[in-house]
Protein backbone atom coordinates (compact mmCIF):
# COMPACT_ATOMS: atom_id res chain seq x y z
CA UNK A 1 0.00 0.00 0.00
CA UNK A 2 1.82 3.22 -0.55
CA UNK A 3 2.15 6.39 1.04
CA UNK A 4 -0.27 8.99 1.08
CA UNK A 5 2.43 11.62 2.31
CA UNK A 6 5.78 10.88 1.31
CA UNK A 7 7.23 14.20 1.67
CA UNK A 8 5.50 14.56 4.99
CA UNK A 9 7.98 13.88 7.86
CA UNK A 10 9.71 15.71 10.96
CA UNK A 11 10.01 19.29 11.05
CA UNK A 12 13.58 20.64 10.51
CA UNK A 13 15.06 22.57 13.75
CA UNK A 14 15.54 25.85 12.75
CA UNK A 15 19.33 26.95 12.62
CA UNK A 16 19.00 30.60 13.13
CA UNK A 17 17.51 32.85 16.47
CA UNK A 18 14.54 35.06 16.58
CA UNK A 19 17.48 37.60 15.61
CA UNK A 20 17.91 36.13 12.53
CA UNK A 21 21.60 34.68 13.68
CA UNK A 22 22.75 31.69 14.36
CA UNK A 23 22.41 30.97 18.27
CA UNK A 24 23.88 27.24 18.37
CA UNK A 25 25.48 24.84 16.82
CA UNK A 26 25.31 20.94 16.76
CA UNK A 27 28.33 19.40 18.41
CA UNK A 28 30.53 16.68 16.32
CA UNK A 29 31.01 14.15 19.17
CA UNK A 30 28.03 14.20 21.56
CA UNK A 31 24.97 15.29 18.98
CA UNK A 32 23.80 17.93 21.60
CA UNK A 33 23.02 21.50 20.33
CA UNK A 34 25.26 23.84 22.24
CA UNK A 35 24.66 27.75 22.21
CA UNK A 36 27.41 29.83 20.86
CA UNK A 37 27.33 32.33 24.32
CA UNK A 38 29.25 31.05 27.27
CA UNK A 39 31.18 32.02 30.11
CA UNK A 40 34.83 33.23 30.33
CA UNK A 41 35.46 33.54 26.62
CA UNK A 42 34.09 35.76 23.84
CA UNK A 43 34.62 32.97 21.04
CA UNK A 44 33.07 29.43 21.54
CA UNK A 45 34.74 26.69 19.73
CA UNK A 46 33.83 23.45 21.92
CA UNK A 47 31.11 21.33 23.22
CA UNK A 48 30.90 21.61 26.82
CA UNK A 49 29.70 18.34 27.44
CA UNK A 50 32.59 16.14 25.39
CA UNK A 51 34.97 18.88 24.79
CA UNK A 52 34.66 18.32 20.90
CA UNK A 53 35.77 20.87 18.85
CA UNK A 54 35.99 21.68 14.65
CA UNK A 55 39.17 22.40 12.89
CA UNK A 56 37.81 26.26 11.72
CA UNK A 57 40.04 28.88 12.79
CA UNK A 58 42.80 29.52 11.44
CA UNK A 59 45.10 32.28 13.08
CA UNK A 60 42.91 33.82 15.39
CA UNK A 61 39.72 32.85 16.83
CA UNK A 62 36.59 33.36 15.62
CA UNK A 63 38.44 33.84 11.65
CA UNK A 64 36.86 30.91 10.44
CA UNK A 65 39.65 30.37 7.70
CA UNK A 66 40.60 26.69 8.24
CA UNK A 67 40.25 24.60 5.77
CA UNK A 68 40.19 21.51 6.85
CA UNK A 69 36.79 21.42 9.06
CA UNK A 70 38.02 18.00 10.84
CA UNK A 71 36.90 16.86 13.94
CA UNK A 72 39.26 18.07 17.19
CA UNK A 73 39.45 15.66 19.96
CA UNK A 74 40.45 17.32 23.17
CA UNK A 75 43.91 15.79 23.78
CA UNK A 76 45.28 17.13 27.04
CA UNK A 77 45.26 20.02 29.37
CA UNK A 78 48.04 23.07 30.31
CA UNK A 79 48.05 25.33 32.83
CA UNK A 80 48.92 29.19 32.43
CA UNK A 81 50.72 31.31 34.46
CA UNK A 82 47.82 32.75 35.77
CA UNK A 83 46.21 29.89 36.82
CA UNK A 84 43.94 29.41 33.86
CA UNK A 85 43.36 26.18 32.34
CA UNK A 86 43.88 25.36 28.43
CA UNK A 87 42.15 22.72 26.79
CA UNK A 88 44.68 21.28 23.90
CA UNK A 89 42.50 20.24 20.77
CA UNK A 90 44.26 17.11 18.36
CA UNK A 91 42.12 17.51 14.75
CA UNK A 92 42.09 14.22 13.49
CA UNK A 93 42.11 14.93 9.89
CA UNK A 94 45.04 17.23 9.85
CA UNK A 95 47.01 16.34 12.86
CA UNK A 96 47.45 20.07 14.18
CA UNK A 97 47.14 21.03 18.10
CA UNK A 98 45.80 24.13 18.88
CA UNK A 99 45.21 25.62 22.27
CA UNK A 100 41.98 26.88 23.25
CA UNK A 101 40.46 28.58 26.85
CA UNK A 102 38.15 26.75 28.89
CA UNK A 103 34.19 27.98 29.22
CA UNK A 104 33.00 28.06 32.58
CA UNK A 105 29.85 26.13 31.86
CA UNK A 106 32.43 23.14 30.69
CA UNK A 107 32.00 19.36 32.46
CA UNK A 108 34.08 19.21 34.83
CA UNK A 109 34.49 15.93 35.16
CA UNK A 110 35.53 15.40 31.96
CA UNK A 111 37.99 18.38 32.54
CA UNK A 112 39.39 15.93 35.21
CA UNK A 113 39.45 13.00 33.24
CA UNK A 114 41.59 14.60 30.53
CA UNK A 115 43.82 16.13 33.19
CA UNK A 116 44.14 12.41 35.06
CA UNK A 117 45.28 10.74 31.99
CA UNK A 118 49.09 11.29 32.73
CA UNK A 119 48.84 10.14 35.78
CA UNK A 120 47.05 6.85 35.52
CA UNK A 121 49.18 5.92 32.21
CA UNK A 122 52.16 6.71 34.79
CA UNK A 123 50.63 4.24 37.21
CA UNK A 124 49.86 1.72 34.89
CA UNK A 125 53.63 1.41 33.84
CA UNK A 126 54.78 1.55 37.38
CA UNK A 127 52.65 -1.70 38.30
CA UNK A 128 53.83 -3.23 35.32
CA UNK A 129 57.42 -2.93 36.27
CA UNK A 130 56.30 -4.45 39.19
CA UNK A 131 55.24 -7.76 37.60
CA UNK A 132 58.66 -7.99 35.15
Amino acid sequence: MPRRNPRQGRVQRRKTGPNGRRDAFRCVGCRLDVPFSAPGTAHRNHCPHCLTSLHLDDRTPGDRRAGCRGRMAPLSLTVRPDGEWMLIHHCLSCGELSVNRIAGDDNALVLLRIAMRPLYGARLRAGMQKVG
